[in-house]
């Protein structure tokens, strides 16, 4: 064998897992990333470095995926994925927020002290000193301050505690949910991607190899074990080991072109079935989220986009008639920043916790056709309230800073359920597609292990495998997964 094992996809969590296998010097590791591979920070372009822009995120970027998606019955839209090296961390907003404990105590297997574990093992948390949080470790974690508070952030942050919000000083700290700043793995004004993190600073190990601009095709088995995988140009590369790494969209892409899925669905896309898993690219969740635009005059600080404020909250925080979710199932997000000079500022409003899961279905034996995928946004009576509750809140909000609230707060439940249908988004946070769960669970794909049910020396390792979406933004959690994967393998 020429590698002992092979990672496909250079993301998140795969930069993570491949970044602690090759601290073993005699464990061979190749990362197969199937966008641009740059082997120093300042090779990245400015608008993947600076975390003052999210031009990679919009559609059409070269380093973005942009996978074609439904939201609704003919509402169709896309889904930012990074493609290059450092995945979809090298394009989003720098939030470095860990799911909650009722989160990962729902994945089958899983501790909630493991993942706090893993979580600080990938840390340098310049702020908070409590327990659980990491120190020394590859990933920059900080909290905004200084100029960055002045002004709007500041502004929000004292609005949700006057409309009775609790402070929550620290969104990594397991306590109730609230009003705080977002910590963000940024350090002078960088987006500190995981390849950034993980995998540049140690390219000159000789038993680590990355090679970008290499899309992978399918896996390769012998019998039932998987042995390597074969990449779009027809090069077959054998490994003792192989990990889809490939994100929430590719890697259960990747499982059904290699026979690994719903029998009926592979069949109909001409690939032979080698294993019946129903589970693969269905049932997964993503957060519904609409954007409320606000006027708003203030200067503009070179890093404001990271110079956020969340706020989370249950439907009894809002004495709405819905199931009370003390976790927090409602997000509202203040961007600091307009998405385009002299733009309005924005709140995003998003459920964290929906109710309708999505499928993503094979369409062809051409491993260069992606899957249709169809979210099933709002379909239940239940998720368009919560939608227009957190709306509402969000004006509320706006209008106890002082700011002028958008007419469409005053709307009817009706007319508020139109406009939100015409401007409904995703967050790109699809987890699920690859669920962990028992074998005799149809719906699951991997054990708690990542290994996949039916087949040997498989792997998925990254948010496919995460059961329902956390109840906040997935991106640390996908290298706290590649942590956790480490100390599996």
């Amino acid at each position: 064998m020429q590698h002992d094992v092979v990672i496909v996809g250079g993301g998140s969590a795969g930069c993570a897992l491949a970044g602690r296998l090759s601290e073993d010097p005699g464990r061979r590791v190749l990362v197969l990333e199937a966008g641009p591979a740059p082997t120093r920070p300042q090779d990245y372009p400015d608008e993947l470095r600076l975390v003052s822009s999210l031009a990679a995120a919009a559609d059409g970027h070269p380093n973005n995926w942009s996978f074609a998606c439904e939201l609704v019955d003919g509402h169709r839209t896309s889904t930012a994925r990074g493609r290059v090296l450092g995945g979809s961390s090298a394009i989003n907003g720098a939030n470095w927020i860990r799911a909650t404990r009722a989160d990962v105590e729902g994945w089958h297997g899983w501790r909630h002290d493991e993942a706090v574990r893993d979580y600080a093992r990938s840390e340098d948390d310049h702020d908070a000193t409590g327990p659980g949080h990491g120190h020394g470790g590859p990933v920059p974690v900080e909290r905004p301050s200084g100029e960055l508070l002045a002004g709007l952030t500041t502004r929000v942050v004292r609005a949700a505690a006057a409309l009775g919000v609790p402070v929550e000083p620290d969104k990594n700290g397991d306590a109730p949910p609230g009003v705080g700043l977002v910590p963000a793995n940024v350090v002078r004004g960088v987006r500190v991607n995981a390849a950034m993190a993980y995998l540049l600073p140690h390219l000159d190990r000789p038993n680590l190899t990355v090679r970008g601009d290499t899309a992978v095709a399918r896996v390769c088995f012998d019998g039932e074990r998987a042995v390597g995988v074969e990449t779009c140009d027809g090069e077959r590369i054998e490994a003792g080991e192989v990990v889809l790494a490939a994100g929430a969209i590719p890697s259960p892409h990747l499982l059904a072109l290699s026979g690994i899925g719903p029998a009926d669905e592979l069949r109909a896309a001409g690939v032979p079935v080698r294993h019946d898993r129903p589970g693969v690219g269905h049932g997964w969740s993503d957060h519904p989220a609409v954007f409320l635009g606000f006027g708003y005059d203030e200067p503009l600080h070179p890093e404001a986009v990271s110079a956020q404020a969340a706020v989370h909250l249950d439907a009894a925080t809002l004495d709405a008639a819905l199931p009370a979710d003390p976790a927090g199932d409602l997000e509202v997000l203040l961007f600091c920043r307009p998405f385009a000079p002299g733009g309005a500022r924005h709140l995003m409003c998003a459920l964290q916790q929906p109710d309708s899961r999505g499928d993503s279905v094979l369409c062809s034996a051409d491993p260069r056709e992606p899957p249709r995928l169809r979210h099933h946004y709002l379909a239940g009576a239940t998720d368009r309230a919560r939608m227009r509750a957190v709306v509402r809140f969000a004006s509320d909000l706006l209008a106890s800073g002082g700011i002028a609230i958008p007419t469409v707060a005053r709307a009817s439940d009706a007319e508020l359920d139109a406009w939100v249908a015409s401007v409904l988004t995703t967050s790109s946070h699809l987890c699920g597609s690859a669920a962990i769960g028992p074998a005799s669970d149809p719906g699951a794909v991997v054990d708690p292990e990542f290994r996949v049910h039916g087949v040997e020396g498989l792997r998925v390792v990254d948010t496919s495998v995460i059961p329902t979406v956390p109840r906040r933004g997935p991106a640390a959690t996908a290298v706290m997964l590649g942590e956790h994967a480490a100390t599996l393998l």
